[in-house]
C-alpha cells in the first residue's frame, strides 16, 4: 500500500526527533523520496511549528535557543527521551488498537515524549500488574485500556485505576455512571453512533430493520449490542430481534457455523434483507460461507462490517463503520501531556506561594463514520 503523507510526516518527524539535526537531503534518502518531496514535507511541518528549518537544515523544536540557531546555522541533538515517560496498557497490539497505539506514539513524538508499552492480552486480572510495570520503568503519566471483556469485569477490575499515583486517562473504555473510574479524563469512540449510522444507511436503501450479528467479548461488542437496541428505537423501528451470536471461526468453528445459518436461514424465510456484522474478520467469513450456502452479498443480503480494520480487503468490499481508533489514541496522549504540564506547573505555582490546580476533567468521544462500499448495495433498487 502506498504510504500517505500523513505517514511520511510521521516517520520524518521520528527521524529529527534521534539526530536533533539533520539535512533535508539526508532525509530524503531515509525516507526514499525525491529532494523536492523533502523539502516539501519539511516546509509543511515547519509551518505548522512542529520543526525549525535553519539554512538546508531541519531541528527539533527547542534543541536549542531561537536566537542561537539563527546566529549559528547549526542546532544541537536533542536529548533522545528528555521529555516525560508516558505509559500505555493495551489489551492487544494488534487488529483494533494497533491503530489507537499508533495515534499515541504520534502524539508522543510531537510533544518530545517517550511511550512505553505493556499488553495484557484481554486478561483484566493482569492488568495491574502490568501498569506496575510500567510506573517501575518510569511512566509519568498512564494511558490506560483495561483488558475488560465480559460485562462484569469494569466493577471486578477498575478500582485500582482511580487510585494510581500519577495523572491518567482512560483509553477508548467507559465507566459506570458514579463509579470511581467515571472521575478519570477519558477519550472514547462512540460505538453507538456508529450503530445508528449503519442502521440508518441501511434503512434508506429501503430495508427493514437490519439483523445484528455480533461478537460479545469486548466493550466495544457490549457498546455494539447495546447501541443495536438504542438505535432501532431512537429510529423508530420497534422493538429488536434478537441477536446472532458471534465467534470466531478458529476458535469455535461449531458455533460460528451455527452463526452462519441462522444468518442463511433469517434470508431464506425473508425474515432479513440486511445485517450489521461485528467485527471485520467474522463479516469476511461469514459473506464467504453464506456464498457457499447459496446466498449473495449484496445481491440477498445487504451487510455492514463494524472497525474497519480490513473491511476494503474482501472480494466484495465491505461497507463498514469506522471508529477513530488513531486519533482516540492521538488525543488521549495530547490530555495526558497536557495534565502532566499542568502538574508540573501547579507544582512550581505552590513552591511560589501561587495559585496552582488542573483544569476540569474531560470526557472525550469521537464520532465514527461509515464508510460505504459495495457490500451495502447502495446501487441496487429497493427490495420487494
Amino acid at each position: 500500500m502506498r504510504e500517505s503523507a500523513v505517514e511520511r510526516h510521521d516517520r520524518l518527524l521520528a527521524l529529527v526527533r534521534e539526530r536533533g539535526t539533520a539535512r533535508v537531503s539526508d532525509l530524503a534518502a531515509q525516507l526514499g523520496v525525491s529532494p523536492v518531496t523533502a523539502r516539501r514535507d519539511v516546509e509543511a511541518l515547519a509551518g505548522r511549528g512542529l520543526l525549525d528549518r535553519v539554512h538546508g537544515q531541519v531541528s527539533w523544536p527547542g534543541a536549542q535557543g531561537g536566537a542561537e540557531r539563527r546566529q549559528g546555522g547549526e542546532a544541537a541533538a536533542a536529548a533522545p527521551g528528555s521529555g516525560p515517560v508516558l505509559g500505555l496498557l493495551a489489551p492487544s497490539a494488534t487488529y483494533y488498537f494497533a491503530e489507537v497505539i499508533r495515534g499515541a506514539r504520534e502524539a508522543a513524538a510531537r510533544a518530545g515524549a517517550r511511550l512505553i508499552l505493556r499488553i495484557s492480552d484481554y486478561r483484566p486480572e493482569d492488568d495491574r500488574a502490568r501498569t506496575e510495570g510500567l510506573l517501575a520503568a518510569g511512566a509519568e503519566g498512564l494511558l490506560v485500556a483495561p483488558g475488560w471483556r465480559a460485562p462484569g469485569d469494569p466493577a471486578e477490575h477498575s478500582d485500582w485505576i482511580a487510585e494510581l499515583p500519577v495523572p491518567a486517562v482512560l483509553l477508548e473504555r467507559r465507566a459506570a455512571p458514579g463509579s470511581a473510574l467515571d472521575g478519570l479524563d477519558r477519550v472514547s469512540s462512540d460505538h453507538r453512533h456508529g450503530v445508528v449510522l449503519a442502521v440508518r444507511h441501511l434503512v434508506g436503501l429501503g430495508h427493514r430493520a437490519p439483523l445484528l450479528v455480533a461478537r460479545a467479548d469486548s466493550p466495544t461488542a457490549l457498546a455494539v449490542r447495546s447501541g443495536y437496541t438504542e438505535a432501532l428505537g431512537a429510529l423508530g423501528l420497534g422493538e429488536p430481534g434478537p441477536v446472532i451470536d458471534s465467534v470466531p471461526s478458529e476458535l469455535d468453528p461449531d458455533g460460528f457455523e451455527e452463526a452462519v445459518r441462522a444468518l442463511r436461514s433469517a434470508v431464506a424465510t425473508g425474515g432479513a434483507t440486511a445485517a450489521l456484522v461485528h467485527n471485520d474478520v467474522d463479516a469476511i467469513q461469514i459473506v464467504q460461507r453464506l456464498a457457499e450456502l447459496g446466498v449473495r452479498v449484496p445481491e440477498d443480503l445487504a451487510l455492514i462490517a463494524y472497525d474497519d480494520e480490513v473491511a476494503a480487503l474482501a472480494d466484495t468490499p465491505l461497507t463498514a463503520v469506522a471508529p477513530p481508533k488513531r486519533q482516540v489514541g492521538r488525543l488521549a496522549t495530547e490530555l495526558l501531556v497536557e495534565r502532566l504540564a499542568q502538574a508540573a506547573a501547579g507544582g512550581r505555582a505552590d513552591e511560589a506561594g501561587g495559585p496552582g490546580g488542573e483544569d476540569p476533567r474531560r470526557h472525550v468521544t469521537l464520532l465514527p463514520r461509515l464508510r460505504v462500499r459495495a457490500s451495502c448495495g447502495a446501487d441496487r433498487s429497493k427490495p420487494n
